[in-house]
Parts: C-alpha cells; sequence; structure tokens
C-alpha cells in the first residue's frame, strides 16, 4: 500500500475567505470550488510528510501549517503589503531554515519557510 496523498482540512462557514491568502498572496492553484470545499493546491511534486511537535521550535508555538516556498523576500513582500501581521521573524533558524509565522484568515498559525 502507498500513500497518495496527505490533505489538510481546516473548517470555515465561507471557503472563500481561502482565495486571496492561499491563492493570491501564497500563489496556489484553485483546484476545486464547490458549495462546501474549496482545494488549493501546487502542480509542483511534493514530498508527503505529517510532523508531530512538542514545540514549533526556537520556543515558537506549534504552527497548525507549515508552507515551504522557493522565494521567501516575495511571500514576505505580499504578506507586509496586504498589512497581515507577521507573528514571528522573519529568521534563520539554526537547522537551516528562514521562516516566518502569520496566521491565515480562519486564525491558523502558518509557518512560511524557505531552506537555505
Amino acid at each position: 500500500m502507498i500513500v497518495k496523498r496527505i490533505v489538510a482540512n481546516i473548517e470555515t462557514q465561507d471557503t472563500s475567505e481561502a482565495k486571496h491568502f492561499y491563492e493570491e498572496i501564497l500563489g496556489l492553484n484553485q483546484l476545486m470550488d464547490l458549495d462546501f470545499i474549496a482545494t488549493y493546491g501546487s502542480n509542483e511534486k511534493m514530498t508527503t510528510q505529517i510532523s508531530f511537535l512538542s514545540e514549533g521550535g526556537s520556543g515558537t508555538p506549534v504552527p497548525d501549517l507549515s508552507v515551504e516556498v522557493d522565494n521567501l523576500d516575495e511571500v514576505l513582500t505580499r504578506i507586509k503589503d496586504n498589512g497581515i501581521p507577521i507573528v514571528y521573524g522573519p529568521t534563520t533558524e539554526p537547522w537551516g531554515v528562514r521562516r516566518f509565522y502569520v496566521r491565515d484568515p480562519f486564525g491558523k498559525l502558518v509557518n512560511i519557510l524557505t531552506h537555505l
């Protein structure tokens, strides 16, 4: 048996709120839009992972999602231009990532990172 996909599910009564943050700021594509579900993704091949954390690293809270991007500065500019408060960072961590935390429209803590 092979696990083919892992999907993060975030509860909301208004799926349209995801469009601005996940499509316009993070650059994901809308893959599905039904009355009860809006799914965003990428055509990039991704590694399937599930992380179990006692903390978020460097004494930070555990993020709900981690999103690795290829250009952290570009995403950081979009975040700032849209007035989204940065909760942590940006910082370069001792384990070789540069990252920052923000809250998405649903209050979920999102770790946006790039590997150095």
